[in-house]
């Protein structure tokens, strides 16, 4: 009897028992497959804000003593993940972009955590006031190298209300099936290397997939929108290679940096005293104001 896999469902909000909650379980209860489903609230983990000191990319060990090692070993034990943010001010609550900015200490870890078949979920309380929550979702999955079968925004505001009417029901079905088989066909243009939907218009015809960050042309025939995106010199998402390639690019800056140390500070060293910084009397973890309110 093979081993039933097991779901790492992500939570990005901090609410429990809220809508991204109830959505990766009523996923959950829907897959077929025999699976385990372990759950990660991302507010429930310190996770620092990334200092850029690469010493992860030097030494396979972040500096920063956190939480983060939790969450690394919960993506390498995992065989598939159901991530469920929600939308706060147009975008995917901060958790969600505070761990995706410490994505380079994953990669000493590329073999464990890569590769892993994904189904992304934003979910925003009124309909078309998501923002760009799908977007950091998409990106999101893209950064760890998940293999994205499904991603899409459902509206709901009121704990509970995902589960409520057809409109919001339907998709956990196709979410379910598309985890461990097809991936689920998208509609609208997409970028033709990461399947990425959001766009930013550059002018002149031009482009950029917002996902990948790569451009081209756009062009419209017999109202039908035709999106050629073309590949860059310097990839980061779309293969692994890429991703390993660019860590390996972010070494050699670093070591460029040492080399140009006494030069690079005589080109910053006028800017030192200018202006009046605004600094706590003391630095306190979140934890500690928790316990302080």
């Amino acid at each position: 009897m093979p081993q039933p896999k097991k779901i790492l469902g992500l939570i990005g909000s901090p609410r429990k028992l809220g809508n991204c909650e109830i959505a990766v379980k009523e996923i959950s209860r829907r897959i077929n497959e025999p699976h385990e489903l372990v759950l990660l609230r991302l507010s429930d983990f310190r996770i620092d804000l990334c200092t850029g000191c690469y010493l992860c990319l030097f030494k396979g060990d972040c500096g920063l003593r956190d939480d983060l090692s939790l969450v690394i070993d919960a993506f390498a034990d995992a065989d598939a993940f159901i991530i469920a943010a929600p939308t706060y001010c147009l975008g995917a609550n901060a958790a969600l972009k505070l761990l995706a900015d410490r994505i380079l200490a994953f990669h000493s870890h590329s073999k464990e955590v890569w590769g892993k078949p994904a189904v992304g979920i934003g979910i925003a309380g009124l309909e078309g006031k998501e923002g760009y929550t799908k977007l950091n979702i998409d990106s999101f999955m893209r950064l760890f190298q998940m293999e994205v079968k499904a991603s899409d925004i459902l509206y709901a505001a009121l704990p509970g209300e995902i589960c409520q009417g057809d409109e919001n029901r339907a998709p956990f079905d196709r979410f379910a099936a598309a985890l461990f088989g097809e991936a689920v066909s998208a509609a609208g243009p997409r970028c033709g290397l990461c399947g990425g939907d959001t766009f930013r218009f550059l002018g002149d015809n031009r482009v950029r997939c917002m996902t990948c960050s790569n451009a081209g042309t756009v062009q419209t025939s017999d109202g039908q929108v035709e999106l050629k995106i073309g590949i860059s010199d310097h990839e980061l998402i779309l293969t692994q290679k890429d991703a390993m390639d660019h860590g390996a690019w972010l070494q050699q800056m670093k070591e460029k940096y040492r080399n140009n140390k006494t030069r690079l500070s005589e080109v910053t060293a006028p800017y030192k005293g200018i202006g009046t910084w605004i600094r706590p009397e003391k630095k306190k973890h979140a934890d500690e104001r928790v316990l302080e309110s």
